[in-house]
């Protein structure tokens, strides 16, 4: 039996994807952020962007609030995310990135972003930017946007 070219297509991205984040939990590594994965430094990222507690945080990563309390105490413990006082309510804790979290986040952004640059100089600016634009299309199409 073939496999079909969606399910072909399907398994590129998954497989680039593992590629990058393979390459990006090497320069972590390399950085002194060994365990840190790259699911963690996108929690992070999505933290630092305003994902304040489980909830948020579960809602903006598409994942279970369970997995989501999971990753914050990985980070606490890890030492990269810290609970604060909530500034509009004294009793409720949110969610804050140390100096040791900024310095993960920006070595993470950084790595992808060299992988997003070698791979325009490979294939042009502007067939990566018809690429990305189809990407965008296709995740808001299969996720019903």
């Amino acid at each position: 039996m073939d496999v079909s070219h969606g399910a072909q297509f399907a398994r590129m991205l998954v497989e680039t994807f593992d590629a990058m984040t393979r390459e990006v939990t090497e320069k972590l590594t390399e950085a002194g952020h060994a365990g840190l994965t790259v699911s963690n430094e996108l929690a992070m990222e999505a933290i630092e962007e305003g994902a304040g507690n489980a909830a948020s945080l579960a809602r903006h990563l598409g994942v279970s609030r369970q997995a989501a309390a999971k990753t914050i105490s990985t980070l606490e413990g890890l030492g990269y995310v810290e609970r604060a006082a909530d500034t509009d309510d004294a009793r409720r804790k949110s969610l804050q990135i140390t100096a040791h979290g900024r310095e993960a986040i920006a070595i993470g952004s950084a790595a992808f972003e060299q992988i997003r640059v070698r791979w325009e100089a490979a294939v042009g600016a502007h067939r990566a930017a018809e690429t990305e634009d189809g990407l965008r299309a296709l995740r808001d199409d299969v996720a019903g946007n």
